[in-house]
């Protein structure tokens, strides 16, 4: 088992990334001194292949173990889930005393964290994420959020996890369009921070695509650290941490005009993605050649890169809902060259995004 560092001062933890199975959780769970009563939370796709074993796993280490069950896709993160969640909490008889442990994608451990953040004003959360987007982004930084009608994560809160536990075998059971939505979001570490790490990913496109164990587990711990180095130097995203958005501004809009669920996470990020190195070029930050091999390495492991068919004015208006506008002037990551990033100022976003969009 491997085992990363997110350096918060008191609020440190440890990211663990197993090969296969769950062992070594019940020895962290009593590292951290985490609570006795134990909630976990799932969705109605994950418990039935995790739940029970995880469950086991608890009770014959000594928790008193209870979970609830909520909707699987990105159109459940919501408030009604969420307050869904909260009634359950109270009904179990849960108090401060009580820990929650996400088992899931995404949306189960952006829903269980802002629930462990705001029920009884904050208990402990553990992570346990199932798919590849969820183990290189998304249960790592402390980000738990719900989505509204106008915009995706508007409602949240920065609640770091106790731990986050990968297990790298879970992703066996993902179909293929889920483990590409997480490849996406490698994708964006070797752009913004390590273009060696891009370089190895273009070599490594067929490993990934067959699920190599030993593939996906570099690219998780890769992933996984250069998060932590970045959540660890600001993290509640004041100034550097905000590059993570790269290609988020855009495939937000995507997601949220499609409706949430119509196009995954990391589909809208990687549409996302092509479009801020089209900016990033437009300014002069790099070359052609870097847009190409972004496109190529998109399109080889099988991404539509083309926006959805919607306006301008459109795309401009969820945009601006961004929660990285300031001062009504949206604030754009962009990469220069490749494996550098910087955070831009687009005072005219709509002549931007007009040239962009053709």
């Amino acid at each position: 088992m491997e085992k990363l560092s997110v350096g918060l001062g008191e609020r440190s933890y440890q990211i663990l990334i197993s090969p296969h199975g769950f062992v070594g959780l019940c020895e962290e769970l009593h590292r951290i001194e985490f609570p006795g009563k134990v909630v976990i939370v799932t969705n109605t796709t994950v418990f039935p292949l995790y739940g029970p074993s995880v469950r086991q796993l608890l009770e014959e280490s000594g928790y008193d173990v209870e979970q609830i069950i909520v909707e699987d896709g990105e159109s459940y993160k919501n408030a009604e889930t969420l307050n869904t969640i909260y009634t359950r909490l109270i009904e179990l008889g849960c108090d401060r005393h009580s820990g929650i442990i996400a088992l899931g994608g995404g949306v189960v451990g952006d829903m269980a964290g802002y629930a462990a953040a705001t029920f009884l004003r904050g208990v402990p959360f553990v992570q346990i994420p199932t798919t590849v987007l969820a183990q290189v982004d998304s249960s790592v930084g402390g980000k738990t959020a719900i989505n509204h009608p106008l915009g995706k994560n508007l409602i949240g809160a920065f609640y770091q996890p106790r731990a986050v536990f990968i297990n790298v075998a879970t992703l066996a059971t993902l179909d293929q369009r889920n483990v590409l939505a997480g490849i996406a979001e490698v994708i964006k570490y070797g752009v913004m921070f390590d273009e060696t790490f891009f370089f190895w990913l273009e070599e490594h496109v067929e490993p990934l695509l067959s699920l190599d164990t030993e593939a996906l587990a570099y690219a998780i711990r890769r992933s996984c650290e250069l998060k932590a180095e970045v959540v660890a130097a600001d993290e509640r995203e004041s100034s550097v941490r905000a590059v993570l958005n790269y290609g988020h501004t855009f495939g937000h809009a995507v997601e949220q005009l499609s409706g949430y669920g119509t196009v995954l996470h990391g589909e809208a990020v990687a549409i996302g993605m092509l479009v801020a190195a089209k900016v990033s070029k437009q300014m002069g930050l790099c070359q052609d050649a870097d847009v190409e091999r972004l496109s190529r390495l998109l399109g080889a492991f099988g991404f539509a890169t083309q926006p959805p068919l919607f306006s301008l004015e459109e795309y401009l208006a969820a945009m601006g809902r961004d929660k990285k506008v300031h001062s009504g002037i949206l604030r754009f990551i962009v990469n220069v060259g490749m494996g550098e990033s910087r955070i831009v100022s687009l005072e005219d976003p709509e002549s931007v995004f007009k040239s962009v969009l053709g």
